[in-house]
């Protein structure tokens, strides 16, 4: 029996593995964490995985264990990770794990600052279809998927989604440098996690190393319309067979939309190619994937007796600058004719730095109302020098912009802003994004609420 113990077992990430490696043969798993919230919660009670006390128990570090994974959550001088330190215990970050256990499969990553959780679903979701077992690790929930990895004995594929953040408290390298893909993908790069790239270049340079630790005559997949990618691929290795790429021309209907969709999509063709699906079957399987959760995820509509679409409402993840613009301007092409009301939050650490948020330039121009939200108390949790509402007003720098601080008061405007777009009979089209909850907001349920009213 294999004994694996999880420090930090609580995360989004780390339960997933905690997970897919506990539903192995001859594998025991435990694991400790000082918080632990929902759905991870349930997830690891449902398993027989959730730790019996909440906290840091050294004593639960034994010499019988045959490795322990260290969660980013913990810090260096956590008391389980030094206990298994001085025991001489083999210590994996998450990501040097997943390597462990695929080591011998043929890997596809896929990185860039954006469009990776969307890729890396759209692949796993043909292989599904198409009877093509798959190891993997993903960001979000894909419909039709029980969890976000998965480990096997028998599958002779692994797909991943490539993250650049640093790999663990003991490892500053960036996560996908440690999965040495056979087959790698590459979005594009806007520059993001400026508390770890405070400049642009040394971001770059993380999506250059990645390129540099593709495998031996495997191949680079890009995005020929980014010019850090183009440079990239340029000076790679010469075994390394380059697949430039844009967006595709879909030949049939899809269940997305959006240039950048489409931009992912034709990623998700070329990998998958080369491991043997023909574009003809890739298209067919891919016809009616709708998404994976919280990337433009249509979460409300409204229809008038005769079946017109009087509103509509999608969610999505956006947060960076880059993610912000494709998701405002794919649902402005998409719906064109009707009044666009957009609210996004200030919430990762990047976003509410005085100094990236002229980053955010534009990014919401296209909404015919754009709201954007922080909470100066988080500002003030992740000890940043506090920003203005008037600061990010200026960053935004387009005249339909209004920015809040207070939750409520942005409730109550969007309210305003969906009843007079029905009082003009107008056609709405609400989008919300975040990688929270703009704190405490029920997204699903107050988008339905404010079409409906």
């Amino acid at each position: 029996m294999t004994k694996i113990h999880f420090i930090a077992i609580g995360g989004a990430a780390m339960h997933n593995l905690a997970l897919a490696v506990a539903s192995k043969d001859g594998y025991k798993v435990t694991g400790s964490d000082d918080e632990i919230f929902d759905p991870a919660r349930t997830h690891l009670a449902d398993a027989g995985l959730l730790p019996r006390e909440i906290g840091w128990h050294p004593e639960r570090i034994t010499p019988d264990l045959d490795a322990v994974i260290l969660g980013m959550h913990a810090r260096e001088d956590n008391p389980e990770l030094q206990k298994a330190q001085q025991l001489g215990l083999k210590i994996y970050s998450f990501p040097e794990y997943l390597y462990e256990q695929t080591r011998n499969k043929k890997r596809i990553v896929v990185g860039g600052s954006h469009g990776k959780t969307t890729t890396t679903a759209m692949i796993l979701y043909v292989l599904r279809k198409l009877g093509i077992e798959a190891d993997y690790m993903v960001g979000a929930q894909i419909e039709g998927f029980e969890r976000m990895v998965r480990l096997s004995d028998t599958a002779e594929v692994a797909v991943f989604e490539g993250d650049e953040y640093l790999t663990s408290p003991l490892d500053p390298r960036s996560k996908f440098h440690l999965y040495h893909p056979h087959i790698a993908i590459l979005t594009g790069i806007a520059w993001d996690h400026i508390n770890v790239f405070p400049t642009f270049p040394q971001y770059v340079d993380t999506f250059r190393r990645f390129a540099d630790l593709i495998e031996p005559d495997g191949h680079l997949i890009y995005y020929n319309g980014d010019d850090n990618l183009r440079d990239i691929a340029a000076h790679s290795r010469p075994d390394i067979t380059k697949h430039p790429y844009e967006a595709l021309v879909p030949d049939r209907p899809l269940g997305i939309f959006g240039q950048h969709n489409l931009q992912n999509m034709h990623a998700a063709m070329l990998a998958c190619q080369e491991i043997g699906v023909s574009r003809e079957d890739f298209m067919s399987a891919i016809a009616d994937f709708s998404g994976a959760s919280n990337r433009l995820e249509k979460i409300a509509e409204k229809r008038n007796a005769n079946g017109r679409l009087e509103a509509i409402a999608y969610k999505d993840f956006a947060h960076s600058p880059s993610k912000l613009r494709a998701t405002v301007s794919a649902v402005r092409e998409q719906y064109p004719a009707m009044y666009l009301v957009a609210a996004m939050e200030l919430h990762t650490f990047s976003s509410l730095m005085a100094d990236f948020l002229p980053q955010y330039q534009g990014c919401m121009a296209k909404a015919n109302k754009a709201f954007v939200y922080f909470n100066p108390k988080v500002v003030e949790h992740k000890r940043l020098t506090p920003i203005t509402a008037e600061e990010v007003t200026e960053a935004f720098a387009s005249p339909n912009i209004r920015v809040f601080t207070d939750s409520n008061a942005l409730q109550q405007a969007l309210r305003e802003a969906a009843a007079d777009t029905a009082a003009a009979g107008q056609p709405l089209a609400l989008l919300l994004m975040s990688s929270g909850t703009f704190d405490g907001i029920n997204i699903k349920e107050f988008a339905t609420e404010l079409i409906n009213k």
